[in-house]
């Protein structure tokens, strides 16, 4: 069964692995994999893709399909203050140190079915391996599946993370939803989340007890389909400045009227900004740094905009990300100075929202290595790659928590219906999971 995900490609011509002959040790679970993802896509189908808003109905949804399957198998859930999904197999004690597996289920819009949610089940599956093996690992393993980890609905990500962690503020609680312009407060409230607490940035989870952290995903990018690597350990998470929306404002006027030298053309000097970002995010990349940058986002106002009018305003969106923070810091600097230099010669003004920062995350170099050993217990080739995307996983590991990552690959990118992931591979990460979290010893 073929289960239809940020380019990490390095520009190096290597020769591909091998192709693994042995069977995946949790391979036996393979029906209930495939059943949860039928289930999974069947209830937040849209026009293409599946569609599940963070912090709204499909998600929720979600969880409690993922919930009633948990049941089913005799595990323990629960929500906790930010309305995350806990499952666990016994109760573990509040001083208790345990392993915990997370991930998301939210997707972008009309996105695919496996970006996140292939992490929750990959938890899921692992606890339900121990609890009909009998087995009770010297450390206790819980999951997570964690709210509005994509940032499409709300202009913020990592939602249901950085509410537990304390790192959400009053600000981005009052970002408006994409479809309905009710407030990220409102709908976390409607979900069950203790939002008071949450923008007070209590921290709601003791990162202590945490032992590890671990995210299974599927990789977003096509290295480990160029390299033929069915599973790898993830060595960093790019970290990322993003602006939700920048307006340009000039001065419209008549197409045919207003010479050159007397236009205040918004998207002539928008397009300006973005040629001259490129420009120096090529000279960055000469230099061996990385970055990669992104408009998603782009238009000039619909009630007025026309053939033979000259823009007054555009509204565009900018993101930036690298794995290192003086990187970061430079692409917006550069960013305004440009800003500044076109607000001269194109007599137009820039207005920015309050960006939104996530920084960068290196991953446990322990449980690299213990990822990587798992692979050759699995009989699997080993190689650690780096992260393009964001992940929940980069927020556990700012906080402090030993985090590790895992891939499976995926042809087709992310954020779109198209994602492709062979059911092998994806059981094949999860006996990587499984032997990585049940060899951990006090």
């Amino acid at each position: 069964m073929n289960i239809r995900a940020n380019d990490h490609t390095s520009g190096k011509s290597m020769t591909p692995h091998p192709v693994p002959q042995t069977q995946p040790s949790l391979g036996h679970l393979t029906a209930e994999a495939e059943k949860l993802f039928a289930d999974l896509e069947a209830l937040s189908r849209d026009k293409a893709g599946v569609s599940r808003p963070s912090y709204g109905d499909a998600e929720s949804k979600a969880f409690d399909m993922i919930e009633e399957f948990a049941k089913g198998e005799g595990l323990l859930t629960s929500r906790d203050e930010a309305a995350n999904l806990v499952i666990e197999l016994v109760q573990i004690d509040a001083d208790q140190e345990y392993i915990l597996i997370g991930s998301h289920l939210d997707s972008v819009p009309q996105g695919g079915n496996y970006d996140g949610a292939a992490g929750v089940i990959a938890g899921l599956l692992c606890l339900i391996e121990l609890k009909r093996s009998g087995i009770t690992p010297e450390i206790p393993v819980k999951v997570i599946a964690l709210r509005g980890e994509e940032s499409a609905w709300f202009g913020a990500c990592y939602l249901g993370s950085k509410a537990l962690l304390g790192k959400l503020d009053e600000s981005e609680q009052k970002l408006t939803q994409r479809d309905d312009g009710r407030t990220l407060k409102e709908h976390m409230a409607d979900c069950g989340a203790q939002v008071e607490r949450i923008g007070a940035n209590e921290v709601l989870i003791d990162t202590s007890k945490i032992k590890a952290f671990f995210e299974l995903h599927i990789e977003q990018g096509p290295v480990m389909i160029a390299r033929n690597l069915p599973v790898a350990a993830v060595t960093g998470i790019r970290g990322n400045i993003r602006h939700r929306e920048i307006h340009c404002v000039g001065e419209a006027g008549h197409s045919g009227a207003v010479p050159r030298w007397l236009r205040h053309d918004a998207v002539f000097a928008t397009a300006e900004l973005i040629t001259r970002i490129d420009d120096h995010w090529t000279t960055i990349l000469q230099h061996g740094g990385d970055l990669v940058a992104t408009t998603g986002i782009l238009s000039t106002n619909p009630q007025n905009h026309a053939m033979s009018r000259i823009p007054g305003e555009v509204t565009f969106s900018f993101e930036a990300r690298s794995q290192y923070e003086h990187t970061l810091a430079a692409i917006e600097a550069l960013l305004h100075s440009e800003c500044a230099t076109i607000t001269y010669e194109r007599r137009v003004d820039f207005e920015f929202d309050k960006p939104v920062k996530t920084p960068p995350a290196v991953l446990d170099q322990d449980i690299v290595e213990r990822i990587n050993n798992a692979c050759l217990e699995e009989g699997l080739p080993v190689e650690a790659i780096p992260s393009g995307a964001g992940h929940d996983a980069s927020l556990f590991a700012n906080a402090g928590v030993s985090t590790g990552m895992i891939f499976v690959r995926n042809r087709n990118g992310s954020h779109n219906p198209e994602e492709e992931m062979d059911i092998e591979d994806f059981m094949r990460g999860i006996s990587v999971l499984y032997r990585t979290i049940t060899e951990f010893k006090k």
